[in-house]
């Protein structure tokens, strides 16, 4: 049996999303995702085949959090690889905002918590991906 992200490349795509407050939401992985458990993360999972990447995003939140979030716009694709874990996964990630939905942990084994965050007062320790979402995301910013 292949198994995507540890045999072949995987893709997993995420969404840095927004509310009105102008925080972010992120999620703290859980013991049984599927690696990095313990960090937070821009939440998101495996696309699914013949599925378009904004749909698995849509997807995934409402799966996962009970949210209903809009695309904006491609933030960026990053290699999100794992050399300890042994996984390779390519990490488009998005820039979206919340539409409806109060959040809730539907997976909780994959996600132990959950919460809305200033960009400067974000929890730690962040996944590997979310870093580089986070320094991509800053770039983009005027000074």
């Amino acid at each position: 049996m292949v198994r995507i992200g540890f045999d072949v490349i995987g893709v997993g795509v995420g969404a840095m999303v927004f509310n009105d407050q102008g925080q972010v939401f992120l999620s703290q992985r859980g013991p049984t995702a599927k690696n990095e458990r313990g960090t937070w993360e821009f939440p998101g999972g495996s696309v699914e085949f013949g599925e378009k990447l904004t749909d698995a995003i849509q997807r995934e939140f409402l799966e996962e959090y009970g949210m209903s979030i809009a695309i904006d716009e491609l933030l960026g694709v990053e290699d999100h690889i794992l050399p300890d874990e042994g996984q390779h996964w390519v990490s488009p990630t998005y820039l979206a905002h919340h539409v409806s939905g109060e959040p809730r942990i539907l997976e909780p084994g994959k996600c132990s918590a959950i919460g809305w965050f200033a960009l400067d007062a974000l929890p730690t320790p962040l996944s590997v991906i979310t870093q580089q979402d986070v320094r991509a995301y800053q770039e983009r910013q005027p000074r």
